[in-house]
């Protein structure tokens, strides 16, 4: 610093303040003076010098259930550009779905000094983000909400609204759910907006029609065997995400169904490979890399002291061959 401070013609505290990331009371022309000799002499600003001295990390910590989740990559992806266009580095963490490893993660990224964490892994059954709200440490819910908390998140009642009122539009009467994860909201929030279209056009969908096995290829495929088991066996089913809606359609095609000929199937999120399936797969979409990219942004406001409300995005249906190709008899609805 001392040596910066000589070439540009300062004193060593005002080549300092010149390198901060926001100066204050100097002029831009110093600025510019001062960031040219730094240039010149290949100097570095140590950030976890400066993050002792200010009390800020320049560091956001974002906690997920699992980062291979395509939807959950594609929201932190959107996390992590609005980071950096901020001045800010992201670093992600997985829960795997495991309460204590869960609090381990946020523990450790908490160690790191991070000045806020977006919290994508909440559940009705957790307490992280009374944790973290106890601590005073500034956080955002992304993808999942929970009541009190500030969250940006798609609208996933209107969503799981949209995918029964294709199906109805189409002539289905006989339907099933995949259900995913009731403690989490994406799971509860998009099942109960199908069951309630349903429900209001009269033919309420029973409990033994709702699978709710959690998330991903795996669970999607246990849905699908206890589904594929019914008495009576659905016309079509909704699966609340994409990947367990890949699991489902193995599952159908286990017990001797095709997707997309005799079994409509809808999923939610619209990750990329739903249009580059076998069959390309009728999904809700659900705007990940924006929701990133805003949970980042409320949180930073949250830091900085300034007033916020949580974000609710609008989903959009998006149909395909999973579901225009298939259909109850001729189109006819079936009993």
């Amino acid at each position: 610093m001392e040596d910066v401070a000589r070439v540009a013609g300062v004193h060593a505290s005002t080549a300092s303040r010149s390198l901060a990331e926001r100066p204050v009371r100097i002029s831009s022309a110093t600025v510019a003076r001062v960031r040219e000799a730094a240039r010149s002499l290949g100097y570095q600003r140590d950030t976890a010098a400066a993050a002792l001295r200010t009390g800020n990390s320049r560091l956001i910590g974002v906690l997920v259930h699992r980062l291979t989740d395509l939807a959950l990559s594609t929201m932190y992806g959107g996390v992590d550009a609005a980071a950096a266009a901020a001045g800010y580095s992201a670093v992600v963490a997985n829960g795997l779905d495991n309460p204590a490893v869960r609090r381990q993660r946020l523990d450790a990224l908490l160690a790191r000094r991070i000045d806020g964490v977006v919290l994508a892994d909440a559940r009705l059954d957790d307490t992280l983000a009374g944790h973290l709200q106890e601590l005073g440490v500034p956080y955002v819910l992304a993808m999942r909400t929970l009541p009190g908390h500030l969250s940006v998140s798609t609208d996933d009642l209107e969503g799981g609204r949209l995918a029964a009122r294709h199906l109805l539009e189409l002539g289905h009467r006989r339907v099933a759910v995949a259900a995913g994860d009731p403690l989490a909201s994406t799971g509860r929030d998009r099942t109960a907006g199908f069951r309630e279209v349903f429900a209001a056009a009269g033919v309420p969908i029973a409990e033994d029609q709702v699978a709710a096995t959690g998330f991903g290829v795996a669970a999607g495929h246990r849905a699908g065997d206890l589904l594929a088991r019914l008495d009576r066996a659905p016309s079509a089913v909704f699966a609340v995400d994409d990947l367990t809606a890949v699991g489902v359609i193995g599952a159908l095609r286990d017990a001797g169904r095709t997707v997309g000929s005799d079994v409509a199937l809808v999923g939610y999120n619209d990750v990329e490979l739903a249009a580059d399936l076998p069959v390309p797969l009728t999904s809700v979409r659900s705007d990940r890399e924006r929701m990133g990219r805003l949970a980042l942004e409320l949180l930073l406001d949250r830091i900085a002291g300034r007033d916020v409300a949580s974000v609710l995005l609008p989903p959009v249906l998006v149909p395909r061959a999973s579901t225009l190709r298939s259909g109850p008899v001729a189109g006819r609805s079936l009993p």
